[in-house]
């Protein structure tokens, strides 16, 4: 289980983010997370999108440079403490976060953190051995 991540490499520069974004809309891809980490000269725009190879193809072909990983989309309740409970477990399995962000996804009461591990396989089994319900596409 697991969902397919699309990283974009962009130029931090005026307007590139527009144009991945009317890419994708051009292509009728929905985007259903987003997050960007940028430096003073670029940036790598992470994106789960509700057709994948769809928004793989038509970002390569409009010349941008993208690559897929692996990620684990987790559901938790939308409450004081359920993400510190989940790190606690991540932390006493020893199960190591390269990064997490949010979705735009979600049912009221709910929110979606995805999660890209430096152990993929270790981190599905772990949550589910632990009944953490994961997401498998949005």
């Amino acid at each position: 289980m697991g969902i397919k991540q699309i990283s974009v490499f962009l130029e931090n520069t005026t307007g590139r983010l527009s144009e991945v974004t009317k890419t994708l809309a051009d292509a009728q891809v929905n985007l259903r997370a987003i997050s960007i980490a940028d430096t003073a000269d670029f940036g790598i725009l992470r994106i789960i999108a509700d057709k994948s190879d769809k928004a793989v193809d038509a970002l390569t072909s409009a010349g941008f440079t993208t690559r897929q990983t692996d990620v684990v989309a987790v559901e938790i309740e939308d409450v004081p403490g359920s993400l510190a409970k989940l790190m606690e477990l991540f932390r006493q399995s020893q199960v190591n976060i390269e990064y997490l962000y949010a979705s735009l996804e979600g049912q009221v009461g709910k929110a979606v953190v995805i999660f890209k591990l430096k152990d993929h396989d270790k981190g599905q089994k772990i949550l589910s051995d632990n009944g953490i319900k994961m997401a498998d596409k949005f």
